[in-house]
């Protein structure tokens, strides 16, 4: 990975340091992300194994994306006034204790719980790793840093999510949670010995409170721009993806065999363009990549949400172009809104950012379970409507994030 990265980023030699911790935070990623992905690809055996419905799924889902939320807020008055690394082991350590409750969840219930446990650590990870690119890595060249960042998703599909279904097919759905696990104890030992302190924010001296700190990046007019751009971006992706390997296999015709194979091959794809969608961000705009990525996006929705008894391999070229497109949405997007806050406020920005992108998303989830009907063969009726309220987010992101856009370009 250290080869790669050096290589694409020839143009702005890093130092090896830099190649590292882009390589440490991307594995980091990694794992927070298959530990939320890999409940999507096991939707049809949950559903089948517990005996739930689609409500009950989706407030599986939900409940880790509300509690990250509420875990963000809580922490976001004190996020600045600690090292990122330190906060960063102490949040991850959670996530791992967490998770393996999920591992060893009996029902339904205690599965429930294990997810809102696990979301109060895990969904502040992404905010702390943000503050970290935002503090090391310069604007210039955030968008390809993102490129990588972003490739945990991919990842997480190639290799995580293809093995986890694997597991979970043979050993049963506990599996794929203490594979996480092991991984995770792993990375976490990695950034214990190889990540430096990151703690330049603390000498930016400030005698305010978390409470006022916390309600002046509320009521900044600025900040409440891109909190409501990303409560948008998080409802469009929450909508679908919850529900889409339930929706192929039952809706679709797909195989649950075949489920590691589509993941598998549209990772690989997001794999290959997503640094490179990094670089030409960086060169062209990053508003013109979110733009681009967000219209073809919206055909995709279309295709996708309406496919039914569609054959295999047209399944995984659809899949594998829709995730695409959201995947350059996805790095324009955190690439711009890492630009708009001061560096004292930094984390605490970051924190209310992802805690209204895990609360939007936990929203969405439940919008989605209640807005999909379940058939008598076991499929879903409206799945065309969550790709019309899909596209509708999409859209108004459009229009968000023109003006964030605007913003981040006059501080520059």
């Amino acid at each position: 990975m250290g080869f790669l990265i050096t290589n694409i980023m020839e143009k702005r030699k890093l130092t090896g340091y830099e190649v590292l911790l882009i390589a440490v935070l991307t594995i980091l990623q990694f794992s927070i992300v298959l530990d939320f992905m890999v409940i999507s690809p096991l939707g049809a055996q949950l559903m089948r194994v517990l005996e739930i419905n689609s409500s009950q799924f989706g407030a599986v889902v939900s409940a880790y994306a509300i509690s990250a939320g509420v875990s963000g807020l809580l922490t976001a008055g004190f996020s600045d006034k600690f090292d990122r690394k330190t906060l960063l082991l102490f949040f991850y350590g959670g996530f791992i204790i967490g998770t393996l409750f999920c591992a060893l969840a009996p029902n339904y219930e205690l599965l429930f719980a294990a997810r809102i446990f696990t979301g109060l650590f895990g969904g502040v990870m992404s905010s702390i790793t943000f503050a970290i690119v935002t503090d090391v890595f310069s604007f210039e060249v955030r968008g390809r840093v993102m490129g990588f960042i972003q490739m945990a998703f991919s990842a997480s599909q190639v290799l995580g999510i293809p093995v986890g279904l694997y597991l979970a097919n043979k050993f049963g759905w506990h599996s794929p949670f203490f594979l996480i696990v092991g991984v995770s104890i792993l990375v976490f030992i990695l950034v214990w010995f190889k990540m430096k302190p990151i703690n330049e924010h603390l000498k930016v001296k400030s005698k305010v409170k978390a409470i006022k700190h916390i309600t002046g990046i509320l009521t900044n007019s600025n900040y409440q721009k891109a909190f409501l751009t990303t409560f948008f971006l998080a409802t469009g992706g929450f909508l679908i993806m919850p529900f889409s390997s339930a929706f192929l296999v039952y809706n679709v015709g797909v195989k649950e065999t075949e489920l590691p194979l589509i993941f598998m091959i549209t990772g690989v794809g997001t794999i290959i363009t997503g640094p490179l969608i990094g670089i030409v961000s960086d060169r062209v705009g990053k508003y013109k990549i979110f733009l681009i990525g967000t219209l073809l996006s919206i055909v995709m929705v279309f295709v996708y949400t309406n496919m039914n008894n569609t054959p295999l391999y047209q399944v995984i070229i659809i899949n594998a172009i829709f995730l695409i497109f959201v995947s350059s949405r996805m790095i324009g997007s955190s690439a711009i809104l890492t630009a708009v806050p001061e560096i004292s406020d930094r984390g605490a920005f970051m924190n209310i950012n992802s805690s209204i992108q895990q609360m939007s998303g936990g929203l969405a989830t439940m919008l989605g379970g209640f807005v999909l009907i379940e058939s008598e063969t076991g499929g879903f009726k409206n799945f065309d409507t969550i790709g019309y309220l899909t596209a509708i987010s999409m859209v108004i992101c459009v229009i968000l994030m023109y003006f964030i856009n605007k913003i981040v370009m006059a501080k520059r």
